[in-house]
């Protein structure tokens, strides 16, 4: 064996050696970042229940999260949830466009759901404004308890 040969099997060596203290260090950090994080926000959000309730009604957000953020977009049960600028009052519809089924996005300035795919425009009370669409987006009966904002799916 020639020198050159055995320099680098000598560093393989020191670096597989080193390899699990490596990951050590990385797994570390990870664990005081996951315990750290918590302790960082001190709002701690509450656990929505998403269990259907005997009246028909299912939780899909608090809100504060429809007041801060403008709109509530719930994917697992297909809702988007609006509160109108003008009335105040709560809406709920089926994200889904009509015309082929992409997710809507609620615009606030102009009172209005855009469809990013086909460009079809839907008012705040679900009607089709310009196509491609045909169909209005299906509405769902929504009420608020307590901090809870909740929705009649079925």
């Amino acid at each position: 064996m020639d020198r050159r040969q055995f320099l680098g099997w000598t560093g393989i060596g020191m670096l597989a050696s080193s390899f699990p203290l490596v990951l050590a260090a990385c797994n570390n950090d990870e664990e005081e970042t996951a315990t750290t994080e918590p302790a960082a926000n001190t709002e701690a959000k509450p656990e929505i229940d998403r269990s259907v309730r005997e009246d028909g009604f299912q939780a899909v957000g608090t809100i504060q999260d429809l007041e801060s953020e403008g709109r509530i977009l719930d994917k697992m049960a297909d809702v988007l949830v609006i509160q109108s600028p003008q009335s105040q009052e709560i809406a709920a519809f089926n994200p889904l466009c009509t015309h082929q089924g992409c997710t809507v996005a609620w615009n606030a300035e102009a009172t209005r759901f855009d469809c990013p795919c086909h460009g079809s425009q839907f008012d705040a009370s679900g009607e089709v404004v310009s196509g491609p669409a045909t169909k209005p987006l299906a509405s769902y009966e929504v009420k608020t308890e307590d901090d809870w904002v909740l929705v009649k799916v079925s």
